[in-house]
């Protein structure tokens, strides 16, 4: 299966560091001012490891090690490797959100790809918005590219119990509203939640978008849930050096991984897993650079009847560091493959096919990994819920929510925005139940600027106390994927380029029924066509910096929340030189 190319043959690098011109020497005469012998500038494979190593992304705060691993893997493969750092998008520190800058990030990065050097790339990623930034780039730029992310934390315990990396930080805030945690407490399980090197140890965006990379086929297989502290996530950093060498030898590229087939059992494996629903609007962006059809219809039409076969929070109770003892995303594959909802011939970075990857893996814990009867829900995909309130679809995740939700008509308690909850919600005087529906507006791709997490409205303390912990919400935002709820995301046309969104009122009745797919809002089609005529747009617009060339350019959630200017553009890897 193993894709070949003629070898040996003259590599892009070349163009720069090849020959006796006197550009050449230019460009390598001042390399040589780090110690590198002439002999490395002889054609042999340049790797580039794109760090996004950060001490304000703490998530990837331990890259800089996984890339001296990456190094030795290169060099021992007779490559030329050669680390850079890159643009770090980090969900902990970024203001408005990191997703605001996930494709400034792709941006950045696929011209540092582009304008230098490099034969092949190692993406080192770990924090959510790191994984699919560098995933586009590469996939723009189409050089042999590989992943291997830093991994997650090892598991937090609090008193006993196993504490999530972020579920737990919205069940524990939830509890100080509700009067069952004192804050004092709260302060006290802050240490338990972050207790090594690593992202969330939950089924989060980030072990999620690892997961994804991996399912894609653009890391090498089990490089998913490998702890960031556990020695083998430094064995398969320079097993991963090693293979990006080969892998330029071959010109294995992303656009012959990354095909609709390869999306498809990515799809599928997120529902699998429980996956967040984060992983929509990065699959779409991604898909988009590599110019292939995919849509919201695709994530229904492949998630529908996969079960989630996989115990982790938030939807179940265990963490990263038990799925990586059961075995890991490999297992998950394998059971994909065995009923019939896998493309086992799916090429990966390794050469070889997916399931030729996985046929032979063990499920070490079947309460971990659980078997198909007893699924956590077996119809576990992302839904996509379409209908008079969201004509282009909006998202809910199934495995997180309430079943008894899953079909509910609600009166709409409406805030406009952020801002606007924030101000209401603490207050016992708002008229709100838990039959009601919380709906926020402008907190979508333009409106927010950047979507942010914010989704998973917390609930009023006045219905907490009741010992009700969920509830209906509806958003154009995101949702954090450590976050769980019936909370329904990503509705587009957003609130901001005047969808319907954001002509809800107070009072308004809306009907989710998630078995049919539909989300309507209560009211006439003549009253719903009066309103948005009338509606006008009430939030501040950016006039300079990047936030404005995002807002002018960003595309709907449907599409990936990509800028319009960046989908199907993969050009020449090869520029001009000016020297």
């Amino acid at each position: 299966m193993t894709k070949k190319a003629e070898w040996p043959r003259k590599l892009r690098s070349q163009e720069w560091y090849g020959g006796t011109s006197r550009d050449v020497i230019y460009h390598r005469g001042w390399m040589k001012n780090q110690g590198y012998p002439h002999d490395l500038f002889d054609g042999r494979p340049v790797i580039g490891i794109l760090n996004t190593w950060s001490d304000m992304t703490p998530c990837n705060g331990h890259l800089r090690e996984l890339a001296e691993k990456v190094k030795a893997g290169v060099w021992e493969a007779g490559g030329f490797p050669m680390e850079v750092p890159v643009f770090s998008a980090s969900e902990n520190t970024f203001r408005p959100t990191a997703m605001m800058y996930r494709n400034l990030a792709a941006l950045a990065i696929e011209e540092t790809i582009r304008g230098q050097p490099m034969d092949g790339c190692v993406l080192l990623v770990g924090c959510d918005k790191t994984t699919p930034s560098l995933i586009m780039a590469a996939a723009s730029v189409d050089l042999p590219s590989i992943v291997v992310t830093g991994g997650p934390m090892l598991n937090g315990y609090f008193r006993g119990e196993r504490v999530g990396s972020g579920t737990h930080l919205w069940k524990f805030s939830e509890m100080v509203k509700a009067g069952e945690m004192t804050q004092d407490e709260f302060l006290e399980a802050e240490a338990s939640m972050s207790r090594s090197s690593g992202t969330c140890n939950t089924m989060g965006t980030a072990s999620t978008m690892a997961s994804m990379a991996e399912a894609l086929g653009m890391a090498l297989s089990g490089n998913a849930a490998i702890p960031g502290v556990d020695s083998r996530r430094k064995v398969m950093a320079q097993l991963t050096g090693r293979r990006i060498v080969q892998m330029v030898k071959d010109d294995l590229k992303p656009s012959d991984i990354m095909t609709k087939q390869a999306f498809e059992n990515a799809i599928r494996t997120n529902a699998a897993i429980g996956g967040s629903t984060n992983a929509v609007i990065h699959l779409l962006a991604m898909a988009g650079r590599v110019g292939i059809d995919l849509t919201l219809d695709d994530w229904d039409r492949c998630g529908r009847d996969v079960p989630t076969i996989v115990n982790l929070m938030p939807s179940g109770k265990y963490l990263m560091e038990e799925f990586f003892y059961a075995g890991g995303l490999p297992v998950v594959i394998k059971r994909l493959g065995e009923a019939g909802l896998l493309h086992k011939d799916a090429l990966t970075v390794s050469g070889e096919t997916m399931w030729d990857e996985v046929k032979d893996v063990v499920n070490w814990n079947e309460d971990v990994i659980l078997p198909t009867d007893k699924a956590l829900t077996q119809s576990g995909g992302i839904v996509v819920v379409r209908g008079n309130l969201a004509p282009k679809g909006a998202v809910l995740k199934p495995s997180a929510a309430s079943p008894h939700l899953l079909t509910h008509r609600g009166r709409a308690v409406v805030f406009e925005d952020i801002d606007d909850y924030k101000a209401k919600i603490n207050d016992d005087n708002l008229d709100i139940d838990e039959t009601c529906i919380m709906v926020m507006k402008n907190c979508g791709p333009k409106g927010y600027p950047g979507m942010a997490e914010v989704g998973n409205m917390g609930l009023p303390p006045k219905v907490l106390k009741k010992g009700i912990t969920d509830m209906v919400r509806i958003s154009d935002a995101r949702m954090s994927g450590t976050a769980y709820g019936t909370v329904v995301l990503h509705t587009s046309p957003e609130a901001a380029v005047g969808g319907p969104l954001a002509v809800v009122k107070n009072g308004d009745f809306i009907e989710l029924d998630v078995p049919n797919r539909r989300l309507h809002l209560d009211i006439s089609d003549a009253e719903l066509a009066l309103r948005l005529a009338e509606w006008q747009p009430n939030h501040n617009l950016p006039t300079s910096g990047y936030a404005f060339l995002h807002q002018q350019h960003v595309e709907g959630a449907d599409t990936g929340a990509d800028l319009d200017f960046l989908k199907g553009c993969r050009g020449s890897a090869v520029g001009k030189d000016s020297h």
